[in-house]
């Protein structure tokens, strides 16, 4: 089995349009230049119950996934993608949409849907540091999964 380098799964962002699902396929901007970091956050919420039918020990049911991913690296204001989510700072409710897709390391499989980008921050840090850029990408559905297009 062949092990493969965080930097070569992708994760894209594109403006969001509201009331349509489906984003177009060639707008999408990567999320990589200066982003050193990108962690899986994913929350599970899950519920223990024993049956009548078992030895009373709890079953474990996963009821909710909220697939979501923390971004952090450099600030580049001529990034498209981190300006997009830049953008985003000041605006509420649909105001946070995008679309999000990821495309795996090993470039087979990609996951899409709308999502919320939260804790936005683009432009922060010590006076001798570079600006730092960070943010959350939280699914607002289950993604879609499919294989990637050229």
């Amino acid at each position: 089995m062949a092990r493969e380098k965080n930097a070569l799964r992708g994760h894209y962002v594109q403006a969001y349009v509201p009331g349509v699902d489906t984003p177009v396929d060639t707008d999408w901007l990567e999320l990589a230049k200066y982003i050193s970091s990108i962690s899986d956050d994913t929350q599970e919420e899950t519920e223990d119950t024993a049956f009548y039918d078992g030895d009373g020990t709890p079953e474990t049911s996963v009821i909710s996934v909220a697939g979501a991913y923390s971004v952090e690296g450099q600030y580049d204001p001529t990034d498209e993608a981190q300006e997009l989510i830049a953008g985003l700072k000041y605006k509420t409710g649909e105001g946070r949409k995008v679309y999000h897709k990821i495309v795996s390391a090993d470039g087979t499989k990609e996951w899409m849907a709308r999502a919320t980008v939260t804790a936005i921050v683009a432009g922060s840090g010590d006076a001798s540091a570079y600006e730092t850029f960070s943010c959350n990408i939280r699914f607002d559905t289950i993604p879609t999964e499919g294989v990637p297009t050229p």
